[in-house]
């Protein structure tokens, strides 16, 4: 099973429930329609990956995105996610009404930076992603239509959360295609300090 970093301790995830369409600026820069309900898909712990790869049967699309560690019933840790998806593929799908699992819940499809605690979540908690030191997303909680603490309970109306399992909460725009060679940095920040970064060189 695959691992996350949190402090000293290496957790694993049982799963990774993900948020669709949660800034309405990235909806509009992808042409959907803005959601009358949160959007929830899965990705398996098989998804997470420590390399961060620009090509999987087709080019990969990169979204960054706050995701929260779950553990005694609460977020205890934030940290930052990119989501990796086949943009094609999910058109096609979507097209025909179908799930999405098969453009984003692929093998590789996710890599983390270290999660760090947290004791609250305030509206200033923001996530940044940079491509060779160029900024090219960044978004905080303020701008989210559905707020870590309204996917926290409409999570739980459904679906039972164990803990160590990851919450990601949808990306802010600027999503694009992951380039081969070039250096990815993500980051979670409250006003200009810095909580947590990841790293990785696209390959």
């Amino acid at each position: 099973m695959k691992k996350i970093k949190f402090g000293r301790r290496k957790v694993v995830p049982s799963k990774i429930v993900c948020v669709g369409r949660n800034y309405v600026e990235h909806i509009e820069e992808l042409g959907n329609e803005i959601p009358e309900n949160l959007v929830i898909f899965l990705k398996p712990n098989s998804a997470i990956a420590e390399d961060l790869h620009a090509f999987h049967e087709e080019p990969l699309h990169y979204e960054g995105e706050l995701s929260f560690l779950f553990e005694d019933g609460r977020f205890s840790a934030v940290g930052f996610g990119l989501d990796l998806t086949k943009r094609e593929l999910q058109s096609r799908l979507k097209v025909k009404g179908l799930p999405w699992e098969r453009a984003k819940a692929f093998d590789g499809s996710v890599v983390f930076s270290p999660f760090v605690a947290i004791e609250d979540i305030p509206p200033s908690l923001t996530v940044e992603l940079d491509i060779d030191g160029t900024n090219v997303q960044t978004g905080t909680i303020a701008l989210m239509m559905y707020k870590p603490a309204t996917i926290l309970a409409e999570i739980s109306t459904f679906m039972t959360l164990e803990d160590g399992d990851i919450v990601m909460t949808g990306t802010p725009q600027g999503v694009g295609v992951v380039n081969a060679g070039q250096v990815y940095a993500g980051r979670v920040k409250i006003g200009e300090k810095v909580l947590t970064e990841g790293v990785w060189q696209a390959k």
